[in-house]
Formats: C-alpha cells, structure tokens, sequence
C-alpha cells in the first residue's frame, strides 16, 4: 500500500501538493474563526456545573467574575484621610466604567466588614471589584480594566479570579511565543548538522509550520463544540513540531539514502514510503493512542488536551505523506543543493556499528547497571504528592501572585471558600421544610474536621434557630429586614441555593482535599483524575500491544517495548519529583516547589508513552528490514542501528530542544511538562534505544520474532507488510 502511495504521489506530485495547499488554507481560514478556549475543564467537572448554576441563577453575584485591587503604603495607615483620598481617586476610573457592576472598599462600609478589607499590619486595604460579565467574557478584558487603575502615592496589585485567569492567559500566551523562537534557533543547526544540505534542513521545518497551524485550526474547530484548555495550544505546538519533524526527517534522509545509493528519484519515493513512510504512519498510530487515552478524563481538562494532541499528530502524519513526499517528487536530486562544508559521514560500519556489537557481546554486564540506574532514578516518584495548581503555578513575579500573598496578612483571609450549591429539581428553596434541610446541612458541614465556618441564608447569625429561620425565610420578601433580603438576593436563585464554607487551609493542602472530599460523595477532581490513572494506562498498554504486533508480527517485541517504556517513563516522573516537588532546581528555573498537580503525570504518561513508541517503531522497523534480508539477529540489529541510531539521536536532539524551549515557561504546569517529556526523550533516545534494546534483542535472539502459529496466520492476513525491494 505505502509503496503505491509513493508511486501515486510521484506521478501526481502537483496534484498532491495542491491538495495540501487547500488544506493549509482551510486550516487558516479554522484558525481565526476559533472558538473560546477556557482556563479548567468548563462545564464538564463537577465544580464547573456548579459554577455553570451559579452564573446562570445567581448572575447579581456575577459568580466567578470578579477581581481584587491591593493598595498598599509604607508611609501612610488606612487610616490616613490621604490614603483614603489616594485609593478611592485610583478607583474612580472604574466606577464610571460601564463593564463594572460594584466597586466596594473598606471605606463604604460599616466598621465589621471594614476591619475585614484591610491588612493586620494597618498599611494595606483591597477593593473588590464585581463586573456584569461572566468569567470567560470578564477575562479577555481585565488588562484593560487594571490599566485605568493607577496611583503615584500608593502601590496596586490585582488579584482574584478573573485577574489570575487573565495572567494565566498572557504567560501561556507568552511562553508559547518564547519556545517557539527558542525552538527555532536550536533547531534549524541541528538539522543543518544532520542534512548538511540547506533545501533538505527546510522541509521538516515547513511540515513542523503546518503541522502546529493545523493542529491550531483543530482545536480552535474543536471549542465550538465542547470545552478545550487554554494549555492545549501548548501542547499542539510542543508535540506538533516535535513529531512533524521527527517524521519529516525519517522520510528525508531514507529518500536521500536511496538517491545515494543510485536509485533514480521515482523508486527512490516509492522505496521512502514503503519503508519510512509506514514507519511513520505506524508512529503516529502509537503517539495518537498515548494521547487519546486522556480522553477518559472527561471530568477535566485533559480530554480536550488530549485531543488536541492527537489531531496535530495525525495532520503531522497526513503533511508528511502529501506535502513532504510532493516535494521530494517534485525536488528529486535538488533534495541536496546548497551543501555545507561539513565533514561527510563514511560510508560503510561506523559509530553505531560498533557500538551495538559491543553491547552484544556482553549484554548483561550492560543491561544490569543501566537498569540499575533507571530504577534508582525511579525512587523519588514513590514519594509524589498530588494536589491540584492554584496561583501558585504563576511565577513568583507575577502580580496576581503577589497580591494573592499579600491578602494573606487580611483578617479573615489566608482562608479558601468552597461553594456547596444546592440544587432542586422543581421549586424554589425558600420553603419551610427546605430552609430547614438548608440549616440541617450546615450544621453537619460546620462538624466536619478542618471547617471553620459556613456563612449562607442559614448561618448569618448564630443566635438563630432553626425554627426561626424557617419562620424569618418563609415571610414575604417586603416583611424580611434589609439585611436578609440582601443574603437571601445573593445566595439563592430560582431552584439553587448557595453555602460558603470556610477552611484556614490552602485549596491546594491535603486537609483541603479532605475537607472536599467530606463535603460531597464524589472524589475531587484530583480524586478524579487518579481514580482513572490504572484504566488509561491498561489501555495504552493493550492498544500499544496490539498496533506494534501488527507491525511486527511478534508478540514478544511488543511486550520488551511496553516494558522499556514504563522504565524511561519511571526516570522521568522521579526526575520531575526531584525537581518540582522536592525543589532542588526551583532557584535557578524561578519555581516554587509544590506537590505536583493531578494532571502532570496523566500528560506525561499519555505523551512519553507514545513518543518512545515512536523511536521503538522507527528503529524496530529498520531492524526488521535488515532481519527479513538477513535472518541474522545480531547482525540485523547491528545494521539496523548503524542506519537508524544516528537519525534518532538527531530526532531526540530535536525533540529535546523544542520540549527544553517550553522548559523555559513561567507558567509551573508547561515548564514541568516541557522538561519532564525533554528527560524522558533523552533517556529513551540514549539509554534505552542504543543500549538496552540491543542488549535484550541478542539475549532473545530468535524469540524476539516469535508468535504462536494462529497469530502468526492471523498476521499475515491482516498486516500491512510491504514486499522487500528487488
């Protein structure tokens, strides 16, 4: 089939090339006619339908939408009538602006609530901010509104919810800016080393270009429909550029070789599809089943992540078999204009060469200290903690980060609120036997350990009973003091009612994990994750399984890549726990150390998995070519890694700078994502591929293409071999 495809795209190749032309510009046309990315899982965790309820029937409150202002003075008390004077002239610009419902500050109202908005030490005082809008509306224009919010006298920082969101949004914007130029000025040497030939370094750098813009127009397509993460424009472009060029640079060189070799260009295409065209498409195949098993993740964001990871891997696949395989067509000999005066590699046994010889001459000596060393780097993973991000996964720096630290010296805050929404299915909750459900509730919440309160329509005052808040809420709304129509007008909606339950506990802790956890039946969102970690990773495994017997027609292969992968995957979780959680690196990549969140070793895993599988495949491949030629193990492997090794190592270099670029990140999430996939690759390319692989495969010797006799039947009816070149 592929040596067909080669053959049609050479006769066709302008045909084809146009056809990726109309693709290109599709994705261009996607690209700009996006929907709205969001900052969590939306409507479709828990949380987000509570959120959801309260925005839909609390919109007075403008639940989520809403933003603190910190001023602060050295020199001036709250109490100074020039600090007062400073703040409420800074503020003024945005009670006059029209997007802004309330402004309130300690200074309009009773004495209380006062005491409340201003800092312990007397010198700090916040506003907070509620706005018309809902939270992702209130997000795209929040610079603007802190913009109109200056003052020479005193310092401002904003924080709050729509003020975090909105920084997430300008760091993720601005990391993804700064890897791609990082990318871009490591990458094209390093293909320049590999190639030695300008035209030859272009052409994975243009499939890696439309690879991330299509894979860009996909998730745009995407948010129409569902809820995509803000992180999934990362992740396209992290992943698209590595793998597009990746595949590019298999298929380049094999065309190359075969044009070196005399093969005129036509069956010199044929020959790069039949061989590296499949190895690709299988790749693909395996990357796009590590991602797709985040799809079992429904409950938060990284569904959509994963997704979008694989519709650029697969738009990868689809340029690299259309518009590469057009232009070498169409490029022939020329393929190898504008050559470098670099030191031509020798033809023949070389580096690799022996380098697989002499593992396999001593396998266990090799294999036994390299695994060692594997699983030592696996010990600090068994002592992960899992809590979900906050704040915290902002730089140090940012200020929403600092005026979020700063509020901490408020009485009343350093505390998280947690929303429990109450929801009826017909009928309102100002009915007496519901009023009484509502105190029943928040009484058994205030005994849970860790509780420091509930403030709701049932709680506001302690000398009440509950006969007398079902007395007092069931009256008409004209006979209730101002003060209850003003809680009851804030906390319930037409079938919905709100309690706000109060912990000293930061929402990333365990105790507030616990607290949660008392709070409803169902895990939280970590819980969530975790509790489908064991599904995803069986089904990565199996499907893996199954596509490279397909492949290989072995069922022993299989199962020695699955268990390589799990070790490189391993080193790199406990590397990314040394680092991250334990801290050792958080000066010098300006981080503070954390418990990882839920979704950075389910990302990891997803991609890991199908990127090794990727260096398992192409390598593979070529083994096989050379042992189907051969019917010499050792010598299939030995050859097999001369011709593949050094284009893997140069894969992985690649892929190492595009994942290292993102290391760079501000934002914590991206940053541990970039250098845990960079570790990994680099483990994967050097450790396993070029020495345990060889050392186990001459250990197996025969075995390692061994299937029961029905399999093996079975494999040759359904595989999709390609017959050896004449």
């Amino acid at each position: 089939m592929f040596a067909w495809w080669g053959q049609f795209v050479y006769r066709h190749r302008w045909a084809v090339l146009g056809v990726s032309a109309v693709m290109l510009a599709g994705s261009i046309v996607a690209l700009f006619n996006g929907g709205t990315l969001k900052n969590s899982g939306g409507r479709n965790t828990e949380s987000g339908r509570a959120l959801a309820l309260m925005q839909d029937q609390l919109p007075q409150n403008g639940a989520g939408s809403s933003f603190v202002l910190v001023f602060g003075s050295d020199s001036m008390a709250v109490g100074d009538p020039a600090f007062k004077q400073a703040m409420l002239t800074a503020l003024q610009p945005l009670k006059a602006d029209p997007r802004v419902k309330t402004v309130e500050t300690p200074f309009d109202l009773p004495a209380e609530q006062a005491r409340a908005m201003t800092s312990t030490d007397g010198h700090h005082a916040f506003a907070q901010v509620s706005l018309k809008d809902d939270y992702p509306s209130a997000r795209q224009y929040y610079a603007q509104l802190r913009a109109e919010v200056r003052s020479d006298r005193l310092q401002v920082l904003g924080t709050g919810n729509v003020a975090i969101g909105s920084d997430f949004d300008k760091y993720l914007a601005s990391d993804l800016q700064r890897a791609e130029v990082v990318s871009l000025v490591i990458i094209v040497p390093l293909l320049l080393i590999v190639f030695a030939t300008v035209v030859s370094m272009l052409l994975p750098l243009g499939v890696g270009g439309l690879a991330v813009v299509g894979g860009l127009a996909g998730v745009g397509v995407l948010a129409h429909f569902t809820d995509v993460s803000t992180y999934s424009t990362n992740i396209v472009t992290l992943i698209g550029l590595g793998v597009a060029i990746d595949y590019s640079l298999f298929i380049v060189n094999r065309f190359r070789e075969e044009l070196s070799g005399g093969s005129p260009p036509e069956q010199a295409l044929i020959a790069s599809m039949r061989t590296s065209g499949r190895a690709v498409t299988f790749s693909g195949i395996t990357v796009a089943i590590g991602l797709s098993a985040m799809l079992f993740f429904q409950d938060s964001f990284l569904a959509s992540m994963g997704f979008a990871g694989a519709i650029v891997v697969a738009i990868a696949v689809l340029y690299a078999l259309t518009f590469l395989a057009s232009l070498l067509a169409i490029l022939g000999h020329r393929v190898n204009w504008a050559r470098l005066p670099l030191p031509r590699r020798a033809t023949g046994r070389g580096l690799w060469h022996g380098l697989a010889i002499r593992v396999m001459r001593h396998p266990v000596l090799v294999l036994v200290p390299v695994v060692a060393l594997l699983l030592l780097m696996v010990l600090p993973f068994f002592q992960i903690r899992i809590a979900n991000g906050d704040v915290g996964m902002l730089p140090p720096n940012a200020e929403t980060r600092r005026g979020y630290d700063q509020l901490q010296t408020f009485p009343g805050q350093g505390q998280t609120f947690f929303s429990v929404v109450v929801r009826y299915g017909s009928g309102g909750p100002l009915t007496r036997d519901r009023v009484g459900e509502l105190y029943d509730l928040a009484q058994r919440i205030k005994r849970v350990p860790g509780v420091e309160g509930v403030e709701s329509l049932v709680s506001y005052d302690g000398s009440l009973t509950r006969a007398e808040y079902q007395t007092l809420l069931t009256q008409p709304a004209s006979a209730q003091p101002a003060r209850v129509q003003a809680i009851v007008h804030g906390t319930t909606g037409s079938r919905i009612a709100v309690l706000s339950v109060v912990t000293k506990h930061g929402q990333e802790s365990d105790a507030a994990r616990s607290i949660v956890r008392s709070l409803r039946s169902v895990p939280p969102p970590a819980g969530i994750i975790l509790a489908r970690i064991p599904l995803a990773v069986a089904y990565v495994m199996v499907v893996t399984y199954l596509v490279l017997f397909l492949l290989t027609g072995s069922v022993v292969l299989p199962l020695k890549a699955v268990i390589m992968n799990i070790l490189s995957i391993g080193a790199s979780f406990g590397a990314l726990v040394w680092i991250f959680q334990q801290g050792h690196l958080s000066s010098l990549l300006n981080f503070t150390a954390a418990p990882l969140d839920p979704s950075v070793p389910v990302l990891l895993f997803c991609i890991v998995f199908g990127l090794s599988m990727d260096y398992e495949v192409l390598l593979i491949s070529r083994i096989q070519e050379e042992y189907r030629r051969t019917r010499d193990t050792t010598q299939a492997v030995a050859d097999g890694l001369e011709r593949s090794g050094r284009l893997i190592t140069g894969a992985a270099a690649i892929m190492v700078a595009v994942f290292l670029a993102f290391g760079l990140a501000d934002v914590v999430l991206i940053k541990s994502i970039g250098l845990g996939l960079a570790i990994a690759v680099a483990l994967d390319a050097t450790l396993v591929r070029a020495l345990i692989v060889p050392a186990v495969m001459r250990l197996l010797g025969r075995a390692n293409w061994w299937a029961p006799r029905r399999l093996a039947r079975l494999h040759r009816r359904i595989s999709m071999d390609e017959p050896l070149a004449a």
